[in-house]
C-alpha cells in the first residue's frame, strides 16, 4: 500500500481511507498494528487566558480526536488479526513546562484512552502508549554536551529509540493497557536550582 496523506481529525477522510484499506486486505487477514502518532508538534499554546477555543480544539483534534477516529475505523480489521494499538503520548502527559496546557491535556487524555481501550477490547486487541521525552528529529550537531549529559542515559533520544519502543509493544503479547516512558530517565531525575 502507498502512503496516504489525510487529516486524522476529519471523520469522512478517515472513513474513506479505511474503506480502501479494508478492500485491500487479502482474505480477511486484518490489520496487525495501528500507531496513532499524528498531532501538532509544538507543545506551547501560550498563556491560557489568551488561548482561543478554536486553538485549544486544534490540539485536541489533532492528537485525541484523530486517535479516536483512526482507532474506531481500524478496530474491525485489528480484531480480525488480533492486532495491537500503540498511541503516541508524551512525557508531557505526566509533567509540564509553562503554557503547554492544550498539548498536555491531549497527551494525558491519550494515556487514559489507551488503558480504556485495553480493557474494552482485550483480549482481541491490545492497546499501549509510548511517552517519549526529548527526541531530536533534526540535526544532532546542534545539540550541546549539556543537552546529552542532563539525561541519565547520557544522551538525547533519537527516532530509532521510539521505533524500538513501538516494536516492543506491538510484539509483546502479554503487555496491554500500559504506558512505556522512553525519555532517557528524565522523569525520574530530581532537578533543583543550584
Amino acid at each position: 500500500m502507498d502512503t496516504i496523506l489525510l487529516d486524522v481529525s476529519d471523520e469522512k477522510e478517515v472513513g474513506r481511507v479505511f474503506e480502501s484499506i479494508a478492500k485491500e486486505q487479502a482474505a480477511g487477514r486484518g490489520l496487525k498494528l495501528l500507531v496513532n502518532n499524528a498531532g501538532l508538534a509544538d507543545p506551547v499554546c501560550g498563556p491560557l487566558e489568551e488561548l482561543s477555543l478554536s486553538d485549544w480544539q486544534r490540539w485536541q483534534d489533532s492528537h485525541l480526536t484523530g486517535a479516536f477516529l483512526m482507532t474506531r475505523a481500524a478496530l474491525p480489521l485489528l480484531r480480525r488479526a488480533k492486532g495491537s494499538i500503540v498511541n503516541m503520548a508524551s512525557t508531557r502527559a505526566i509533567m509540564s513546562e509553562p503554557h503547554t496546557e492544550s498539548y498536555a491535556a491531549a497527551k494525558g487524555a491519550l494515556v487514559a484512552f489507551t488503558h480504556a481501550l485495553a480493557i474494552s477490547y482485550g483480549p482481541e486487541v491490545r492497546a499501549n502508549a509510548v511517552l517519549p521525552g526529548w527526541i531530536e528529529t533534526g540535526s544532532r550537531d546542534e545539540l550541546g554536551r549539556a543537552d546529552h549529559e542532563q539525561h541519565p542515559a547520557g544522551r538525547v533520544g533519537a527516532p530509532e529509540d521510539i521505533a524500538r519502543a513501538v516494536h516492543y509493544l506491538a510484539t509483546a503479547g502479554f503487555v496491554t493497557g500500559q504506558t512505556l516512558i522512553a525519555d532517557g530517565g528524565m522523569t525520574r531525575k530530581m532537578i533543583y536550582v543550584e
